[in-house]
């Protein structure tokens, strides 16, 4: 099911985090480093700012406002970007993803990184990694106004970025986002197995799964 047949295949849209970047960077900064900064803030224990900002997290999960850096900076008072680059030295390429990449643009491929990431962190990570060198174009939901998952999100990518659902592969890490994709109508869907190489397997449900890009290379 992993195999991908590229002659079919005419537009290849992509997702950031936990796709082609390893989401250990992401769940480090949200889960532990953020609470590291509230509780400093607060002058509460870093147990007790993990419970709040868990709640927090969880209100605002699924909504553009989850990804927003902007948001979260006015939310918890907390300045994201600077906190971000403090900790980029964390952020990491996926094994075989530039080499992934590099044949997609080989094979004349048209290579679009759709997420849901802000454009703040799409910047930071793009000058850790050089990865937008490979993008003929780089979309954020944000410039949207709605997130992947949302519906109207695809059919508005649609008329920004045309594509034809027959002949386009979509790779995504998140089951939410690739179900809205489904029900647009792409046809070639792949889901990451382990987004966090220092976290568990997810359950990929249906989907074909991506464990390596050995797989689909």
């Amino acid at each position: 099911m992993n195999k991908v047949d590229w002659q079919i295949i005419k537009t290849v849209f992509l997702d950031l985090d936990g796709t082609l970047l390893d989401l250990h960077f992401d769940n480090h900064f949200w889960l532990e480093y953020v609470p590291i900064h509230f509780a400093d803030k607060h002058s509460i224990s870093v147990d007790d700012a993990k419970v709040q900002l868990s709640g927090l997290y969880g209100e605002f999960g699924g909504t553009l406002n989850w990804y927003c850096v902007d948001f979260w900076t006015d939310r918890i008072g907390l300045d994201i970007r600077s906190l971000k680059k403090d900790v980029s030295h964390k952020i990491a390429i996926r094994p075989l993803v530039e080499e992934f990449l590099q044949m997609l643009i080989t094979r004349g491929k048209r290579v679009v990184l759709v997420t849901n990431a802000h454009e703040a962190s799409i910047a930071i990570k793009m000058q850790k990694t050089n990865l937008d060198k490979y993008f003929h174009r780089i979309i954020s939901s944000h410039q949207f106004g709605m997130a992947k998952e949302e519906e109207g999100f695809w059919e508005r990518l649609n008329r920004e970025e045309p594509f034809e659902k027959e002949s386009t592969l979509f790779i995504d890490d998140n089951l939410t986002v690739l179900k809205a994709a489904e029900n647009y109508g792409i046809k070639h869907l792949r889901a990451v197995r382990k987004p966090d190489s220092q976290g568990p397997e997810i359950n990929t449900e249906d989907y074909a799964v991506i464990d390596s890009y050995r797989d689909i290379i």
